[in-house]
């Protein structure tokens, strides 16, 4: 009998299902485990992928908003360039130009302070090549606290990675272990329906770790990658603020 494909995922749903409910309570506990490992695979990666595509188009947006400005740098208010929908999703390019902004102001009044007590009066101030090496600096903390962010809860596909074909595994061992238990004991007609539900337990469980790692290995790895291009484009985007605040603010006489 041919089965027609529409009816094919439902008649999977339903093997796993008979597999679980002929399961002994061990067995149970192993389906529901590798359940509850789907559902936070499957949560996790989502959030993650949905995350990771708002930060990168809000990111872009905010690096061209910058190279498209022609006022000076420090005139911007970040609040007026582009930012998440959400105030959840990370922006680490708002976090990167505040950083730097707030960092060189602060130098700059320092220079000002001690030049006025100095000279006296007014003066024009300057960032030192010192000065850039620790707003540099200062804003690299800044990118390795926003990488962090990025890649939190990023752990938990890696452990479902390795978590569910263990799982899997060891219901595949119980599985066979349950059907050896029953031929062992007398391999009756009676113990045929303990046989094959222990068998079904085994191949079940199997394919159950290998649906949840598989998914969760591809979306780890993708994902990690992801975060690692993102950090190097955040160094890039802190070097172009560094351009333009040492065209700015670097002593010409120097």
């Amino acid at each position: 009998m041919v089965i027609p494909n529409r009816h094919k995922p439902m008649l999977a749903a339903n093997v796993f299902l008979t597999a679980y409910s002929q399961s002994d309570f061990f067995g149970k506990l192993i389906f529901l485990g590798l359940f509850l490992l789907s559902a936070i695979c499957w949560i996790v990666l989502l959030y993650k992928m949905r995350t990771a595509r708002h930060v990168k188009r809000v990111s872009l947006a905010f690096q061209q908003a910058i190279e498209q400005n022609t006022h000076p740098l420090f005139a911007l208010d970040a609040t007026n360039l582009p930012k998440p929908a959400k105030a959840s999703t990370p922006h680490p390019f708002a976090q990167i130009f505040m950083t730097l902004k707030q960092k060189s102001i602060d130098v700059l009044n320092k220079n000002r302070f001690f030049s006025s007590q100095e000279e006296g009066g007014n003066v024009a101030v300057y960032l030192s090549s010192k000065d850039l090496e620790l707003i540099e600096s200062q804003v690299l903390t800044t990118i390795s606290s926003q990488s962090k962010l990025l890649n939190h809860n990023l752990f938990i596909l890696s452990t479902i990675v390795t978590l569910a074909p263990f799982l899997g595994l060891l219901g595949t061992v119980w599985g066979i272990l349950i059907s050896f238990g029953e031929l062992h004991g007398g391999a009756a007609a009676s113990s045929n329906a303990a046989v094959l539900s222990g068998l079904s337990t085994a191949l079940a469980t199997t394919i159950l770790g290998l649906v949840i790692a598989i998914p969760a290995l591809v979306a780890y790895n993708y994902l990690k990658n992801f975060f690692h291009n993102l950090t190097s484009d955040m160094e890039d985007f802190l070097y172009l603020l560094l351009s333009q605040v040492e065209m700015q603010y670097r002593n010409p006489k120097l």
